[in-house]
């Protein structure tokens, strides 16, 4: 995922150009310290006192030129407009969180009228198009065929015995609780409608997602780690990840 963030900035953006983030969603907070480390400036909106509370102290422990950098504001992504005008960022990430969104075209609207001109919004999301793979894998037959319907739920995720996986990454990792899916072709759709249409879209977790929560990382981690980025950029594969990661540019 990080990987695929980075092409992305690379490619929209000239080298060396500091930018203005909005990250929607803090999770840990790594992936916000991250970009504001490697210098740009970057807002985070949180609605979750508890994570704003941990999210600043993390901050106190970095440099100050980090410090400087990072600012976190608690509010809902659904009220950008309250905290920041139009065209406010050069990127807007949203990882994570549409799953939890009911209703998600009004947090998507409001998302794409912070973004500049030829500015960058990349979503993390629950893959609709998918649901049944896992629990078929799993031998699940209820759940598989429950999710062969028009459902867009995402079941608990259940362990399959004797699988071990890498440690996951606060963005790839799929949420413990009920969830809501989205289906690429909706999405694609409702990004063309609100002025940021898609440009680029990768599977994430496309063979890991079946192994167990709680394993330590194989001894071949480097091997599975390319193994998923490549099929993560390829046809069919990238098609049935259990999340995907999508890139619009706002036109």
């Amino acid at each position: 995922m990080a990987r695929q963030l980075q092409e992305q900035l690379a490619e929209r953006f000239p080298a060396g150009k500091r930018l203005r983030v909005l990250d929607v969603g803090l999770g840990q907070g790594a992936r916000a310290l991250r970009l504001a480390r490697a210098g740009h400036r970057v807002t985070v909106l949180e609605r979750d006192r508890t994570a704003v509370l941990r999210a600043r102290r993390a901050l106190a422990a970095e440099p100050e030129e980090v410090r400087a950098r990072l600012r976190i504001v608690e509010g809902d992504g659904r009220d950008t407009g309250v905290h920041f005008p139009p065209g406010a960022f050069d990127v807007v990430l949203c990882h994570g969180v549409l799953m939890h969104v009911e209703e998600p075209e009004p947090l998507l609207a409001a998302l794409a009228r912070m973004l500049a001109p030829g500015g960058l919004l990349s979503l993390l999301v629950c893959n609709g198009d998918a649901l049944a793979l896992r629990p078929g894998l799993r031998g699940d037959w209820a759940a598989a065929l429950s999710a062969l319907g028009a459902t867009a739920r995402l079941p608990r995720p259940r362990t399959a015995p004797g699988r071990t996986a890498p440690a996951r990454p606060e963005a790839d990792a799929l949420p413990e609780t009920d969830a809501r899916a989205d289906r690429l072709a909706d999405l694609r759709a409702t990004l063309a409608g609100i002025g940021a249409p898609l440009r680029a879209w990768y599977g994430v977790r496309v063979f890991t997602d079946t192994a167990a929560h709680d394993a330590g990382p194989p001894e071949d981690l480097e091997v599975l780690l390319a193994a998923e980025e490549l099929a993560g950029r390829t046809d069919p594969y990238r098609a049935v990840a259990a999340l995907l990661h999508l890139c619009g540019v706002r036109g």
